[in-house]
């Protein structure tokens, strides 16, 4: 199966920050040893992508991603007790494809560094998975996408 991030799946990422939500990014920096980070700015950025704007292009984050590109991301929402996990591999955006990162975040975000100091990241994603929320009988909604 490949990935294309359904209508459903795309409105749970791009309303992460809106709902009180936002995504937990995993990733790993030169000596093996994991970071956590909370970013508002996830957004889906293609069928098979997400992005995000990293609003400090020297942080730890962007480190950590030269170092190793792999990332893992999560998502919970506690009121609809949906659940995303994500795994793919990051990169760093230039050109037009930095604008459209920068674009597709939420305004509040793109306040926080209007002058656009920041870098914009693309995730290529080779695992989607999760559970959408429960249909009206109770039962449990589960997805699963790979990369082929």
């Amino acid at each position: 199966m490949s990935i294309e991030l359904t209508e459903e799946v795309r409105e749970l990422v791009n309303g992460a920050l809106a709902s009180g939500t936002p995504m937990v990014v995993a990733t790993v920096d030169a000596e093996g040893r994991p970071r956590l980070t909370f970013r508002g700015s996830i957004a889906v950025f293609g069928p098979d992508q997400l992005g995000f704007w990293a609003r400090h292009a020297e942080g730890s984050t962007m480190d950590n991603l030269a170092a190793n590109p792999n990332v893992a991301l999560i998502f919970r929402n506690p009121a609809t007790r949906a659940m995303l996990s994500f795994a793919g591999r990051a990169r760093l955006a230039s050109g037009a494809e930095r604008d459209r990162v920068y674009a597709n975040a939420p305004e509040i975000e793109q306040k926080a560094d209007a002058d656009k100091k920041g870098a914009g990241v693309v995730i290529d994603l080779d695992r989607a998975e999760g559970l959408l929320g429960f249909d009206a009988d109770g039962k449990p909604r589960f997805f699963r996408m790979t990369r082929d």
